[in-house]
């Protein structure tokens, strides 16, 4: 199976935490408990942002950083 991009807006955040475990903190430093919820195999970054009202750029940038280690 090929790794998904990061950057796909269809990526459920499941597969974020798998592929990418290092962007956990992005998620932590918003306050979102998103990493280990139960919600997390259904929602994208985009419901996610959504939810927590965050700007879904910047926090893509973030999240994009912190996979680049």
């Amino acid at each position: 199976m090929r790794r998904p991009r990061l950057d796909d807006p269809d990526l459920p955040l499941r597969l974020i935490f798998e592929h990418w475990p290092e962007v956990a903190n992005v998620f932590r430093a918003q306050g979102m408990a998103c990493f280990g919820c139960p919600i997390a195999p259904f929602h994208t970054v985009i419901d996610a942002c959504a939810e927590y009202g965050l700007d879904e750029i910047a926090f893509r940038t973030a999240l994009q950083a912190a996979a680049a280690g």
